[in-house]
């Protein structure tokens, strides 16, 4: 962050999509995430029925930044040095004697110094975006279960059940197939789950594109799901504002994988089709790597050299593999930076209908957990007789390390350039 950033000096703006461009009505979409997890895990897989019940307060556990020990069931929150902040087995926070017995002032034994640690690996899991956090408290529960249904029990093997879980609801003919609880659910009723685009947003999209920037939207949903999110929040001419849009692009191996690995696909009726040799011209196409993104992006400039820069919301899909593989600068869209403000878009429509919903909401997963406190900082006990001391955490340095800039929305850079 210390380089100054002029985005007037870009040739060429990408956007991820969920929860980019698209935000959605969190307290909703959790819901409806956890549920389609929970199901499976209790109807396909035999899990404890208490799964489905979850209350407005359980939410609170979840935490973007929180890490999965998979094998002993531990959630733990990292500090930027890699020690341990906070853990707890399942949902049961563990004490400050506990913690300490347990973890020490040590790193974390798969800690890796350099901040680019992978995200996912066959013994961990971090949670860094919002379609993965219902499933952090899911995951916490089934510890819950399993540990009191067995007497303590201290090694777990329940991640390949979450997995097809997934695989279920998320699969890439699961929006076609009305397959699982998810899609079917979205498309029946898209204004529950979705906000419009803000206006601010859409002129902004069209000063771009008049300004003489290349858009790209570059999104690992799905070309039919890019869609119907698409049409509902900006519009059924939406392809009209972007050159080239990239979906199924399998982030982050968008960047990180060769262009024989991942070569570009087009597609014809949502069904992909050959690989393409490279990319040659403006258009919609489906998986890609950005090495052949960029020669195209080269031939479109007229430009050696293009600069781009790439909006999204997950370290670990987007703003990390952006920069670190392809040297693009990265906007972070992170919206902990409201921190206890409503999150809806003030222009967004009306999204519900009086006496159309009841009860108690679960709070939008952005705002300060209870349970883990900031997502930024956190504080270390002090040894006796000396203060407590507040440090970093591991999540906020990967932003200051990997992001050119955070903004709390999208919304927030539209709306300055308008004033």
């Amino acid at each position: 962050m210390a380089q100054p950033f002029c985005l007037a000096s870009c040739d060429v703006v990408g956007f991820d999509l969920d929860h980019t461009l698209c935000r959605y009505n969190l307290p909703e979409s959790a819901l409806l995430i956890y549920n389609s997890f929970a199901q499976f895990l209790v109807k396909e897989k035999g899990y404890d029925k208490e799964l489905l019940t979850v209350t407005p307060e359980d939410w609170d556990f979840c935490s973007k930044g929180l890490a999965l020990d998979l094998e002993d069931g531990h959630f733990i929150k990292l500090a930027d040095n890699g020690t341990v902040l906070r853990a707890s087995h399942g949902t049961k926070m563990m004490a400050p004697e506990v913690l300490a017995e347990q973890y020490g002032r040590k790193e974390w034994k798969h800690f890796i110094s350099d901040t680019g640690m992978a995200s996912r690996s066959g013994k961990y899991y971090f949670y860094d975006n919002y379609f993965d956090l219902p499933g952090a408290l899911l995951c916490a529960r089934v510890v819950d279960s399993l540990t009191k249904q067995n007497n303590g029990q201290k090694t777990f093997d329940f991640w390949k059940d979450v997995v097809a879980a997934i695989q279920h609801n998320y699969k890439v003919s699961a929006f076609k197939e009305n397959c699982g609880i998810y899609f079917p659910e979205v498309k029946r009723d898209p204004g529950r789950y979705l906000y419009s685009c803000p206006e601010s947003v859409k002129k902004w999209l069209q000063q771009l594109k008049n300004a003489g920037k290349i858009l790209l939207l570059i999104t690992s949903s799905h070309s039919d799901y890019c869609r119907l999110l698409c049409e509902h929040i900006l519009g059924n001419d939406f392809a009209d504002l972007f050159d080239i849009v990239i979906t199924n692009a399998l982030k982050p191996g968008f960047f990180s994988h060769s262009p024989s690995q991942r070569p570009f696909r087009t597609l014809e009726n949502d069904e992909e089709q050959e690989a393409l040799p490279s990319l040659d011209k403006p258009g919609w196409y489906s998986q890609g790597n950005a090495a052949h993104l960029y020669e195209l992006l080269k031939k479109m400039t007229g430009k050696p050299e293009p600069k781009v820069v790439y909006f999204g919301d997950s370290m670990h899909s987007d703003i990390f593999p952006a920069r670190h593989y392809s040297n693009w600068e990265t906007v972070l869209i992170l919206e902990e930076l409201r921190g206890d403000r409503d999150g809806k878009p003030e222009e967004s429509e009306p999204l519900e209908k009086k006496g159309k919903y009841e009860g108690p909401k679960a709070k939008p997963l952005y705002t300060l957990s209870k349970t883990w406190g900031s997502f930024f900082i956190d504080s270390v006990s002090g040894l006796e007789n000396t203060e407590d001391s507040l440090v970093y955490t591991w999540s906020c340095k990967r932003i200051s390390t990997y992001s050119t800039i955070a903004i709390p929305s999208i919304e927030a850079i539209a709306v300055s350039t308008q004033q």
